[in-house]
């Protein structure tokens, strides 16, 4: 059993960190959290340096990662903000149901503009009635000649109201057929008529951004519906393996620069004559973090490489993303006490982190969800 990363991996790796540290040092991450601001100059960094062609094939303009790759970057974009690593997660995620689900004739028209940087992605599935309940989606698309009417709202949409995003949208086009066969997955531009977004004032993930989306007599395309009519339903599960690996890769990116910052404060903080980190108290919540954390990568970089091999790694990714997002909370929890009032205070980044990962156990599955898929595998399945 190898665990090493390839000289290329390393040498991404590396690449990575440089492009972070040059583009988004620390204090324009603060600036743009506070400000609840996106920069476009970092994303466009990205693209230049070819990150958004990384898990996809040469054919239409990639690069041939695979998800261990993906694994790799995520982590470290995710040690600078886990905000930031959404706006670059989303995109690539949606742009692969693209690849996966699309005609040759939508391939070639949409993925070219994704890895070019000239639009982002954005996942449209939540509404105020149907968050892990997908089935229970109301947004309504009718046809209407060689065009859908849209009408409806979704919610918790990280990234809508970026510049040139474009909403993967999930929406319902037959209500008489099971919600399996009644979805539909189509690409609405953000600024098109009958679209208005409101940005949500949110706890963390400030930068990227929640939007609420209202859709009301939205004309779109026929040729925007990715997998056909009824087909929104594989696309969406098709998808979220992926997802889930990813999520568990910032999680431990975003934990990994939690003890970063809990270890460097302990060593530096002096009280009672000697660096707090000598306390047994604080010694023992550093290493149980450490440990804690080494399991989480354990079980992430294994998911991702079972991904990376083709094979089906369902049950591996649920495990990752169920302990990875309740270890990332727990312990930006546990790096604020450490920090005590540094840790609640802007000027420093524990409480960005502290915010940021609250939602690491909501956002693609919940932690209910998630212990519910792992029963089920173990033959648990309710009736």
């Amino acid at each position: 059993m190898n665990f090493d990363f390839t000289e290329e991996q390393e040498m991404l790796r590396e690449s990575v960190i440089k492009l972070m540290a040059r583009h988004a040092p620390p204090e324009a991450v603060r600036k743009w959290d506070g400000d609840r601001s996106f920069p476009e100059e970092l994303y466009q960094a990205w693209v230049e340096a070819g990150l958004l062609r990384l898990p996809f094939p040469a054919e239409v303009g990639g690069l041939g990662g695979d998800a261990l790759d993906l694994a790799l970057v995520i982590y470290e974009l995710s040690r600078v903000s886990t905000d930031l690593t959404m706006a670059f997660a989303g995109s690539i995620f949606c742009g692969l149901n693209v690849l996966r689900k699309g005609t040759d004739e939508q391939r070639a028209y949409w993925l070219p503009r994704l890895l070019d940087g000239k639009i982002k992605f954005a996942i449209g599935i939540s509404e105020p009635d149907a968050g892990s309940d997908v089935g229970n989606i109301h947004t309504m698309a009718v046809r209407d000649g060689d065009r859908y009417i849209v009408n409806g709202q979704k919610l918790w949409t990280t990234g809508a109201g970026l510049k040139n995003s474009v909403i993967c949208a999930y929406v319902k086009t037959d209500k008489t057929v099971h919600y399996r066969k009644g979805v539909t997955h189509i690409l609405i531009d953000n600024d098109a008529p009958g679209v208005e977004l409101r940005k949500l004032g949110m706890l963390g993930r400030r930068t990227v951004g929640t939007y609420e989306v209202f859709l009301r007599d939205a004309p779109v395309d026929a040729d925007r519906v990715i997998g056909g009519e009824g087909g929104g339903w594989d696309c969406l599960m098709g998808g979220l393996q992926y997802e889930r690996a990813v999520s568990a890769a910032g999680n431990c990116g975003g934990a990994q620069a939690v003890l970063d910052l809990a270890v460097k404060y302990a060593g530096e903080r002096v009280q009672f004559g000697q660096p707090i980190g000598s306390f047994q108290a604080i010694g023992h919540m550093l290493a149980d973090m450490q440990s804690e954390l080494e399991a989480g990568k354990l079980l992430m970089w294994r998911a991702a490489w079972l991904a990376a091999q083709g094979r089906d790694a369902l049950r591996e990714i649920t495990q990752a993303k169920l302990y990875t997002s309740e270890m990332y909370a727990r312990h930006a929890n546990m790096g604020v006490q450490i920090m005590g009032g540094y840790g609640l205070n802007e000027e420093f980044d524990m409480q960005r982190y502290f915010r940021d990962s609250r939602s690491a156990t909501i956002a693609a599955g919940t932690s209910q969800t998630q212990r519910n898929l792992l029963a089920n595998l173990m033959g648990m399945k309710a009736r």
